[in-house]
């Protein structure tokens, strides 16, 4: 009887420390406000030994339903003000495209309630300012009901089997796309 209570404690303990780990694993730093007054947020994670860094702008909805800001068949900034950064070490693999190391440019496409995902070759231009011919790629996004509303818009990743999936939500609404590291 001691060992299975004994046995039962540790397996406990494990999953908790589990549990608190993958907590951990994502590091969230407050910077500065973007040139037009959003706060901003740069997410780090390490997923299959990659290094990912997000930086984007956090609006606040306002009464906003999504659609108003982001209207159908018009690139959406996936944040506020400067338009949001994705950083990796290493190759990841988004739908059929292979992501090389290095800095892109973050935006989604919403059209007649689905999503795309646009991974974007130009760095470093205001959010809106969006060129199609920069594109690296587009992928499906899954859109699903969210939890629990969120009064201000996140972007996060969250380790999976078999990758990660990079996560957005804007009220109720979450979109996410899974990737691999390679």
């Amino acid at each position: 009887m001691r060992f299975g209570k004994a046995m039962t404690g540790l397996v406990l303990g494990a999953l908790v420390f589990a549990a608190s780990a993958s907590v951990m694993a994502q590091k969230v730093t407050k910077t500065t406000p973007g040139k037009a007054g959003s706060p901003h947020d740069t997410v780090e994670w390490t997923i299959d030994g990659a290094k990912l860094t997000l930086v984007y702008g956090r609006p606040f909805i306002k009464g906003r339903a999504l659609s108003v800001v982001a209207p159908d068949g018009q690139a959406y900034r996936l944040g506020a003000d400067e338009a949001t950064t994705l950083t990796t070490d290493k190759n990841l693999m988004f739908g059929s495209t292979m992501v090389a190391p290095g800095s892109y440019t973050l935006y989604a496409m919403p059209k007649g309630g689905s999503y795309q995902l646009i991974i974007s070759k130009q760095t470093g231009q205001w959010g809106t300012e969006y060129d199609e011919k920069q594109d690296l790629t587009r992928v499906p996004m899954k859109v699903e009901k969210a939890a629990k509303a969120n009064e201000q818009f996140t972007i996060n990743f969250e380790d999976t089997k078999d990758g990660g999936l990079l996560t957005a939500q804007w009220g109720t609404e979450k979109l996410s796309a899974p990737f691999m590291v390679h």
